[in-house]
Order: C-alpha cells, then sequence, then structure tokens
C-alpha cells in the first residue's frame, strides 16, 4: 500500500486494523474520526493560533493508535521556524521533478522533527484563471506538469514516513466565494481537466486527500459521492484516507460520511456528537463508522511499520544549512527570464547598482494564510545583491515613490534593478466566509468547539458571535488589514508603472524583476525595459538567487507554468464573486491555441544565457505508448539547463481535442558546445480521451503526432 513497504502484506494490514477496531466502543470510534484542534492552548504558548506545533487528532492508547500530526505547506513546512521554500509556482517553474522530490524529501525530515506525521500541504488545484487567490500554492495551468509535480512532491514527503494530503479535491478554483460557489462542469472536462493531477498523486502512494470547500453540482464537495467514492476510490481504487478542509467544508456530517468523507477537521462542526446523534436517528449506522475508521487505521499501520530512512529526526534538521541550500538552488531554477536584449547578465566590473521599489528591500515569501511559514530569516533583493557584490560595489535602495529621485539615481548607476509586483495583501487565501455566504464563523467554530465537549470556550464564542453576525474570528496568523484573496488586477500597481516608465529610460542597463506567485501583464510598459524576470515569492534565499541569476553566476532555466496573453480579454471570463459557475473544456494555453490568440509570452518559455538547437526529432511506438526523442546541442558559450517539452495533438479525432497538450517533459545539463540525446517516454495514458456516454476512457486507433522543442510555441512535429 502506497509504495511503501512495511514488513506486512495487505491482508496482515487488514486484519491488525479489524482486530484494533474491535476493541473501540461506539463513541471512541466516533471520537477518532475528527480534530482535536488546541487553538487557545496554542495562541497562549506560542503567540500563533494556526499550526505552531501539530495540529492533531484524537488517538487511542488503548489500540497504540497514534493522533495524526498535521502540518500545513506547500512552500514549507508551517510549524515553528521552518526553511520557506520558493512557492508552488516558483518550483512549477524549474520544470524539475527529481528537484521537487528533494525538496518533499527535506519537508518531510522538518515535518518529523517538529512531530509531525502528515503534510496538507500537496496543493493541486489547476491554475484556471490567473486572478485565482491561491495560484502561488499550485503549480500552474497545465493539469500533467501539476499532476508531475504534485506526485514528486508526495514521492519525497513519503520518504520519511509523513503521510501526503493532495488537496484541495475538487475543483477548488475561486478564492473569495470558495465557502459558497456551486462548480458544474460536464463530465469529460472534469475528468480531463480539473481531475488528472489528483489521480497522479493517487497513483504516487498519496496516503490523503482533502476535500474542498465549494459546491459541486449543488453538493458540498467534501458531501459529494461521485467525487469521494465513485471516481477516488472505485475508479481510482484510492486506499487512504479523507479529511475535510478545516471547519466550514460541511453542511452535514451523517451525508458526508456516508459519502466517504473519512476525518472532519480540525474540531467536529458535523462530526462527533451529531454523528452519535445521526447513528440514534438511522441515518448512519455503526458499519458507515468502522468503514471511515478502518482506512485511517489501516494507513497509519502502514507508515508506523515503514522503516526511517533517518535514525533520529532531531530539531537540527529544521532550518538547515542543507535545506536552506536547496532552497537557493530552487529559487535559481525557478526563474524565469522572459525578455533580455542583450543586458543580461550585468557585468561583475559594475560599481554602483541600482535597486529600486518597495519590495526590493522587503521580507516576501508569499501569502499570509494557511501556507505561511516564519523563518528566522529571508534574504530580500537588497540584502542578496549587496552580499554577492561584496565590496566591489556601491549598492543602493530606494522606495522609488520620489519619480524624480529615481530618475537621478537611475541616471548615476551602472544597472538598475526594479522589483515590482504583489505581496500578501493583493493574492493568497483568504480565511473566512464572503459576508453572503451561510457560514457564520464563530458560531462554526463554537459550535465545533462544544462538540468536542469544550464547552467553556464554545459558549463564550457563541456569546461574541450574538453580538455581531459580521463577527471574524481569524484561525491563521495572518497580519491585520491583509487582505489576499482574489486578485483585483493583472497588472502591476498603478505606482510601480508609474516608476519603470520614469526610471528605466534614464538607464539602458535596467531589468524589472517581478515578484508574485501568478501571471502578471506586461504589455502596459514592458517596451520601456530591455529585460524582465520572474523572480516569484522565492523563499528565504530568494535574494542570493536573484543576484546569482542576475550577475552571471547561474544560467536562468526557469520555464513559464502558464502562458501570457497578448490581452486580458484572452483568459476565461471568470465572475469571482459568483455564487454559480461552470467551468469550461478550455483555459490557459489551451484556450488560446482553441480561439486563434497568439500569446506575449507561450506556455514553457523562458530565456537563457546560451542559446540550444534541437535537432534529429523521432517518434516510437511502444508497449505502453510512445517515446519522443531529439538531440540538444547548446550552441552557445556558457554551460546551461534547457527544458525539452513534447505536446501531442489529435488531427483526425472521433471527439473534440485540444489544439495540442504536454505530454512529457525532461530537464536536461548541456554544458557549452556539447549534444545530449534526450527520449522522453509519453504514456498511451496521456492519449485517451472520456466518453461520458460510456463512462470510461478511450484510446483511439488513430494517428497521433508529437512537438518536441523548447516551448509550446516553438515546436518541431513528428
Amino acid at each position: 500500500m502506497f509504495h511503501k513497504e512495511c514488513g506486512l502484506t495487505d491482508a496482515q494490514i487488514d486484519e491488525q486494523a479489524r482486530q484494533k477496531l474491535a476493541k473501540l466502543s461506539l463513541k471512541e470510534k466516533v471520537w477518532l474520526l475528527h480534530g482535536n484542534w488546541q487553538m487557545i492552548r496554542d495562541s497562549i504558548l506560542y503567540k500563533r493560533s494556526y499550526n505552531p506545533v501539530p495540529i492533531e487528532t484524537y488517538g487511542s492508547k488503548k489500540i497504540g493508535l497514534k493522533p495524526i500530526g498535521f502540518t500545513d505547506g506547500p512552500r514549507g513546512v508551517v510549524m515553528g521556524k521552518s526553511t520557506a521554500f520558493p512557492v508552488s509556482m516558483a518550483r512549477a517553474a524549474s520544470f524539475d521533478t527529481s528537484l521537487e522530490e528533494r525538496i518533499g524529501d527535506a519537508i518531510g525530515k522538518e515535518a518529523r522533527a517538529g512531530k509531525a506525521n502528515y503534510f496538507g500541504g500537496v496543493c493541486i488545484n489547476l491554475l484556471m484563471h490567473p486572478a485565482g487567490g491561491r495560484a502561488q500554492e499550485s503549480y500552474g495551468e497545465d493539469p500533467f506538469l501539476v499532476g508531475e509535480m504534485g506526485a514528486s512532491l508526495v514521492k519525497g514527503v513519503q520518504k520519511h514516513n509523513v503521510m501526503a494530503c493532495a488537496k484541495h479535491y475538487a475543483v477548488n478554483n475561486m478564492e473569495n466565494k470558495r465557502f459558497s460557489v456551486n462548480v458544474n462542469c460536464s463530465e469529460r472536462t472534469l475528468r480531463e481537466v480539473y481531475l488528472p493531477h489528483f489521480k497522479k498523486a493517487v497513483d504516487a502512494g498519496a496516503a490523503s486527500l482533502m476535500g474542498a470547500y465549494n459546491k459541486f453540482r449543488g453538493e458540498q464537495a467534501s458531501e459529494n459521492r461521485h467525487l469521494l467514492t465513485d471516481i477516488l476510490r472505485d475508479d481510482w481504487g484510492f486506499e487512504g484516507f479523507t479529511i475535510t478542509d478545516f471547519i466550514f467544508a460541511l453542511r452535514d456530517g451523517a451525508k458526508a460520511l456516508k459519502a466517504g468523507m473519512d476525518i472532519e477537521m480540525p474540531i467536529p462542526v458535523h462530526f462527533g456528537n451529531e454523528l452519535l446523534a445521526a447513528l440514534k436517528d438511522g441515518r448512519i449506522t455503526e458499519a458507515d463508522i468502522d468503514r471511515a475508521l478502518l482506512r485511517r487505521i489501516r494507513t497509519q499501520i502502514v507508515f508506523d511499520n515503514a522503516k526511517d530512512p533517518l535514525p533520529a529526526y532531531g530539531k537540527e534538521l529544521i532550518a538547515s544549512k542543507e535545506h536552506y541550500a536547496l532552497a537557493c538552488e530552487a529559487a535559481e531554477q525557478s526563474m524565469v527570464l522572459i525578455k533580455n536584449e542583450g543586458v543580461l547578465p550585468f557585468s561583475k566590473e559594475v560599481k554602483k547598482v541600482l535597486l529600486l521599489g518597495k519590495l526590493a528591500d522587503t521580507e516576501n515569501t508569499g501569502d499570509h494564510g494557511s501556507s505561511r511559514v516564519f523563518s528566522e530569516r529571508v534574504i530580500t533583493a537588497f540584502s542578496g545583491i549587496k552580499a554577492y557584490l561584496g565590496d566591489t560595489a556601491e549598492v543602493i535602495y530606494n522606495s522609488g515613490e520620489d519619480l524624480e529621485a529615481a530618475k537621478k539615481l537611475a541616471r548615476e548607476a551602472d544597472a538598475v534593478i526594479i522589483v515590482a509586483g504583489n505581496d500578501y495583501n493583493d493574492e493568497g487565501e483568504c480565511v473566512m466566509p464572503d459576508p453572503d455566504s451561510d457560514l457564520n464563523a464563530i458560531e462554526c467554530m463554537a459550535h465545533g468547539f462544544i462538540n468536542n465537549n469544550h464547552k467553556i470556550i464554545g459558549n463564550g464564542m457563541m456569546k461574541a458571535a450574538s453580538k455581531s453576525d459580521k463577527a471574524m474570528a481569524s484561525y491563521t496568523s495572518g497580519d491585520e488589514g491583509a487582505v489576499g484573496g482574489d486578485r483585483r488586477s493583472l497588472s502591476l500597481k498603478p505606482s510601480e508603472i508609474a516608476l519603470i516608465k520614469a526610471a528605466a529610460p534614464e538607464n539602458p542597463n535596467t531589468v524589472v524583476s517581478l515578484v508574485c506567485g501568478s501571471m502578471l501583464m506586461t504589455k502596459e510598459w514592458d517596451d520601456q525595459v530591455p529585460a524582465i524576470l520572474y523572480s516569484w515569492y522565492c523563499g528565504v534565499e530568494g535574494g542570493t538567487a536573484l543576484a546569482e541569476i542576475l550577475f552571471g553566476r547561474v544560467n536562468p532555466s526557469g520555464r513559464l507554468p502558464f502562458a501570457i496573453p497578448t490581452d486580458e480579454s484572452h483568459l476565461p471570463k471568470v465572475d469571482f464573486q459568483a455564487n454559480e459557475i461552470t467551468y469550461d473544456f478550455y483555459h490557459g494555453y489551451r484556450k488560446l491555441d482553441h480561439d486563434g490568440n497568439k500569446p506575449a509570452y507561450p506556455f514553457g518559455f523562458g530565456l537563457s544565457y546560451t542559446t540550444y538547437e534541437f535537432t534529429n526529432p523521432a517518434v516510437e511506438k511502444t508497449a505502453g505508448g510512445y517515446t519522443v526523442s531529439c538531440d540538444v546541442t547548446n550552441t552557445g558559450s556558457m554551460d546551461g539547463r534547457e527544458v525539452v517539452q513534447v505536446y501531442v495533438r489529435v488531427p483526425h479525432s472521433a471527439v473534440e481535442r485540444h489544439v495540442k497538450k504536454l505530454c512529457g517533459f525532461d530537464k536536461v545539463s548541456v554544458e557549452a558546445g556539447k549534444t545530449v540525446h534526450v527520449t522522453i517516454p509519453v504514456s498511451g495514458e496521456e492519449l485517451k480521451y472520456y466518453d461520458e456516454d460510456r463512462k470510461e476512457w478511450v484510446l483511439e486507433d488513430t494517428a497521433y503526432e508529437f512537438g518536441i522543442g523548447a516551448h509550446s510555441g516553438d515546436l518541431a512535429w513528428v
């Protein structure tokens, strides 16, 4: 089970689980199906109410069942003072699954060192639209890329017997209305666009899945039998357990349990005593309880009996020197150079370097919601470049608020770096239900504490709620004034655009470094600058990596995990305030292809300080699909890494298909003047379409054409 060796057969695991189950009373069983969050304790002891230490479920000493100890993610372990890696969107830009598995390995070590055995940070919701608030927590707009990266994170985390949880299942692609929106889509769109990446996580052995807040086809996603049982268990063969997203996911506990939801987190708002009441009136049976609990027990038996790769997991593993070095490597491989008119890399002979913009000396690793990682230190752009150049150059920081002063400084500098983009106020998790939803935050939490027998705390919250229907109780560590949520603009702030237009013409050696978690439109200003670099929310060593890229110690190798359109009208039309929405078959580069709109910057695009030539493309049929190959020659003077991408199209299909879609990739190192031969397998599973009438996947007996190249807009078709 879960691709793990634990010394037991599946039959032995099941027998042990049933023996444990038989020793429990009915109430004990029910109490093992929900969390036991100590929010008040954590607020007092750690001055952080959300996840400073593991958020636990109940365990049972009677049967030797440990509590599940939850830590959030995905840019690192949120407990304590951990390593903040680049956000998932940045890591997706690396197109490096082996690197992502190594990051998962580091996260697994830090989770264990912090006493957690469950990582709730494999966030693989698709980037349906770049304005989506939690875009930074996912891996981009393409289901194949999202799935490959998510599966790699699962594998890395679970090496250390930390149960990995993929979330949020499913069609969770809007932030502000996530608690109330009802999502519809065709079955084919669901299966081909919004679920393939979840299946990859399951196939990689993920121990758990987290349900979503939104509705799907009129039912809460976390109470939806079609998602939780028909697809997840019956079609995919998932053997682990499911948990709810926190507090607001359920409306009917009995319905959720029967649909396939196993554990309610982090407190029993609709499990606990409500399940006991449902047992009494016959809405559920003890067999329903047993089925859910057996899934949890079996999973824990596997992970508890698997051999640890390390003899111990001490505190020295948290934020270790090795993990900071890995975070720096990830940042280096993630940054995407999308424009360079001979400016970069900057000469090491520069004597005066100017950094402009408020974000140039701001610790900015991403949003301040449930994924926030608290690190001991963060290297900003200013501090990273200053440390890199040392005493060889003067490095000046200016906020850019005074445009005339900025222009004067730009004229006097040898190189100008304008850092612009977003922070936690502009995008990120929207923690509380919107005012129009049917949820009241304090009432939900109070009900949960009462249901969990914390009556004093619960009744106190209920009194507070009775005074104000709009009362807000944050369960994260968010700052006062933090907004987050779905983005209100896809452009830079007007003040930043004004700064670029003022300062860039004053110095031909100017680069704009974009700090963000998703796509930013550049058309308002990109003709003003010779170089543009996506530097993302790039973790604790982001400033170090930025310096190494800008001054040429590292050759940029990141590639865009989304397409940048020439106009926002080419994106899907999404009402982020809607209570009802239908997801289309097309989004991202697939929509641009379908509509015949050429992107400003294609999906998979990125520049290098060297040049590559692709030759000898070939395709060969295999027993399980195809292999696509080519030679890649580094025709420049600098060693580098290139991302070789394979796309498929089916010109004679009996059904409507995407014009092309990613079906394979590999990141390869190529020395200057050298050639490497690259072979990429394409599984036959990637070529199928879902037939809604037959309710099955179909592999057509037809011609498949494969494009291989550097990005989605530069392919040789074979």
